[in-house]
C-alpha cells in the first residue's frame, strides 16, 4: 500500500491508488499521511486553484488578472493539497456553486470553488470510495478523464483545472464499486490484517505512543519522514530519465494479452509504474523485476472474471508473471 502510494506521487499519470481491505488496517492514516511528505509546490500567488506557473497552458482564466501585462506572474510555496471528500458531500460542495453570501450582499454573481478545485494538483481522497453516490461517480469519471471541471448552473459557467491524483479505500465486503470508476484507479492493492503477533503489538505500541504524546511522537520520526521525503523528490528527478526498452514494452504487453485485460490502459498503466519504481530504487532503466513487483497492483482490478477460474485476481496475476517472467 505504502509503495503504491509513493509510486503514484512519484508520476500522476498513473491515475491514483484504490485501496481494498478490513476495517481498521489503516487505510485511511497511510492516505492522510502522505501529506507530511510531500514537498511544496510552487503556485501562483492569489490563484484559487494553485495552478502551476511553470505550465502556462494549464493556468486558470483567474491567472491572466493576476499578474502585470508582459510580466510572470508572482509565486509562492505552497503545500500540496490533500483532500477529503466525505460521503455525504453535496454536488455543490464538489464541484462548486454560485457564492450566495456575495451575491445576496453584493448582488454579484460569483463561483464558489468546490473539493475538485482544492484538490488541483494534489490528492482527492474518498474513504469508502465503493458507497460513493452515483452521481458522485459520474461526475469524478467526468472530471478524471478530462482533468477539467466544468460548472454549468445558477447562470454561471465557469471552467477551471481539476488534475489531482484520486485515491480511494474502502471495504469490498460493504459493496463493489462501479466497473467506470475502478478502472480509472492507476493502482489497486489489497490490504489485510496483520498475522503475525510481533507486528499487532509494534502497531498497538505506536499508536499508543502517538495518543500519548503526539509532538514527541513526530520528533522521533521526523528524520524517517526527512529520508523518504528527499528519495520522493529524487524519484521524480530522475522519472523522465530512466529508460524504458523496447523489451518491458513487450513484456508488460504480453502480459496484459495473456490475463486478457480490456483496452490499453493497462499496459500503458504497467509501463508507467514500473518506471517509477525504477526511479524511487534509483534504477536507470525498467527491468523484469520493476515489472514483476508492479504486475499485481497495475493489472489485479482489471481483469474479467473468468467461471472456470476460481482463483483470485491475485493469484492469476502472479500466475501469468511466474509463466513469461520466471518466479
Amino acid at each position: 500500500m505504502k509503495t503504491a502510494i509513493l509510486i503514484a506521487a512519484i508520476d500522476p499519470s498513473i491515475g491514483g491508488v484504490l485501496v481494498l481491505g478490513d476495517r481498521g488496517t489503516g487505510k485511511s492514516t497511510a492516505v492522510r499521511a502522505l501529506a507530511a511528505l510531500l514537498p511544496k509546490m510552487t503556485a501562483v500567488i492569489g490563484c484559487r486553484y494553485g495552478c502551476d506557473p511553470a505550465d502556462p497552458a494549464s493556468r486558470c482564466a483567474d491567472c491572466a488578472t493576476l499578474r502585470v501585462p508582459g510580466s510572470s506572474p508572482r509565486t509562492q510555496r505552497v503545500p500540496v493539497p490533500v483532500v477529503d471528500l466525505p460521503l455525504g458531500a453535496t454536488e455543490d460542495r464538489v464541484v462548486g456553486a454560485l457564492d450566495l453570501e456575495r451575491a445576496l450582499s453584493q448582488g454579484v454573481k460569483a463561483f464558489e470553488p468546490g473539493l475538485l478545485a482544492q484538490a488541483n494538483r494534489g490528492f482527492l481522497y474518498i474513504d469508502e470510495v465503493n458507497l460513493l453516490e452515483d452521481h458522485l461517480v459520474d461526475l469524478l469519471i467526468d472530471v478524471a478523464a478530462s482533468g477539467e471541471n466544468v460548472v454549468e448552473r445558477e447562470g454561471l459557467s465557469v471552467r477551471h483545472p481539476a488534475r489531482f491524483v484520486l485515491v480511494g479505500s474502502g471495504n469490498p465486503e460493504e459493496g463493489e464499486l462501479r466497473p467506470q470508476l475502478l478502472d480509472r484507479f492507476g493502482l489497486s492493492v489489497e490490504v489485510r490484517t496483520p498475522e503475525l503477533l510481533s507486528e499487532r503489538v509494534e502497531v498497538v505500541r505506536r499508536r499508543d505512543a502517538f495518543e500519548q504524546d503526539r509532538a514527541a511522537f513526530n520528533e522521533r520520526w521526523k528524520k524517517e519522514d526527512e529520508r523518504i521525503r528527499r528519495k520522493l523528490v529524487g524519484a521524480r528527478n530522475r522519472l523522465h530519465d530512466v529508460a524504458i526498452p523496447d523489451a518491458a514494452r513487450e513484456r508488460a504487453a504480453a502480459l496484459c494479452m495473456a490475463l486478457g485485460t480490456d483496452g490499453l490502459r493497462g499496459d500503458l498503466t504497467l509501463i508507467r509504474a514500473a518506471r517509477a519504481m525504477a526511479a524511487l530504487q534509483g534504477d536507470t532503466g525498467v527491468s523484469d523485476a520493476h515489472l514483476k513487483r508492479v504486475a499485481g497492483p497495475a493489472l489485479r482490478h482489471r481483469l474479467r472474471r473468468n467461471p472456470l477460474d476460481n482463483a483470485g485476481s491475485t493469484v492469476r496475476v502472479e500466475r501469468a508473471v511466474a509463466e513469461l517472467m520466471g518466479a
